[in-house]
């Protein structure tokens, strides 16, 4: 079983729900992202999402983007974050999750990827557009490896893709929180509760909702009903404004510790 798997089997034992962050490889820059990453993982991260800098990341919204241009701009490329990954395993042993779409990784490479990421140290890969045959070749591949293929569902999803999505993933499934691109929104809606219960009937997987999470209520009303809560944009916007101040990690460090409900620090074991 993988990293993700057993620290789902753990976050059951334990009776509590888990918290997965995401923060953009290489955003503000590679030391900061190091230390953001340790930092999270310090502070109640079950699971790290580290998204992989993309000239066109369709399903993000402007603060993520803008995210990924500032990475690109530093010269952060996939083996830069590999290598990043490879520092923080020094230290830490929490799962991560690389962040993607098909193009940059077919221009590395799959094959290639698979292997050196599980050889940094990689738990999974969340391929944002990787869909039917595409999804079944790339969990194969990392399958081999003993990577996840981490898989996108949303409230538009149909019975019958949410089955065949089901059947290709592994790890955990994302379930998109409502239709769009990631960004901070008030409420999470019944949208997402609804398609929980839909993809249940498909996989036995743990499911975790993502997209617009940015607040600790919300993050409390979606463990009522899904395994995991996903915090990406509001994370990514606290970087962009401690930029000036040259104090990221001190900041995103207080954003999270306040924006977990209690229970989890009470019980997180990281």
């Amino acid at each position: 079983m993988s990293s993700i798997g057993e620290t789902f089997i753990q976050l059951k034992h334990e009776g509590r729900k888990g918290f997965i962050p995401f923060v953009s490889a290489g955003d503000p820059d590679l030391q900061a992202s190091k230390e953001i990453v340790l930092a999270l993982a310090a502070n109640g991260a079950d699971i790290i999402e580290l998204g992989v800098p993309f000239t066109d990341p369709m399903a993000d919204g402007p603060t993520i983007q803008a995210s990924s241009q500032r990475a690109l701009g530093n010269g952060v490329r996939i083996p830069d974050v590999l290598q990043l990954v490879r520092d923080v395993r020094k230290t830490t042993d929490v799962p991560i999750v690389l962040f993607s779409y098909l193009n940059p990784l077919y221009r590395f490479g799959i094959e290639r990827l698979a292997a050196e990421a599980a050889d940094a140290g990689v738990d999974g890969i969340l391929i944002t557009d990787a869909v039917n045959e595409a999804a079944y070749v790339a969990s194969q591949i990392l399958g081999r490896h003993g990577l996840d293929l981490i898989s996108l569902i949303a409230p538009t999803t149909s019975d019958e893709r949410l089955f065949r999505i089901a059947a290709n993933a592994s790890g955990f499934i994302y379930a998109v929180s409502r239709a769009g691109v990631t960004g901070a929104q008030k409420e999470t809606g019944a949208a997402a509760r609804q398609l929980v219960e839909r993809a249940r009937n498909y996989t036995d997987l743990p499911i975790a909702v993502g997209f617009g999470i940015s607040t600790r209520e919300q993050i409390a009303d979606v463990w009522q009903y899904a395994d995991a809560a996903v915090v990406g944009s509001a994370i990514v916007a606290e970087i962009e404004r401690s930029i000036s101040g040259g104090n990221t990690v001190e900041r995103v460090t207080g954003f999270v510790q306040g924006l977990l409900p209690p229970v989890a620090k009470e019980t997180s074991q990281i």
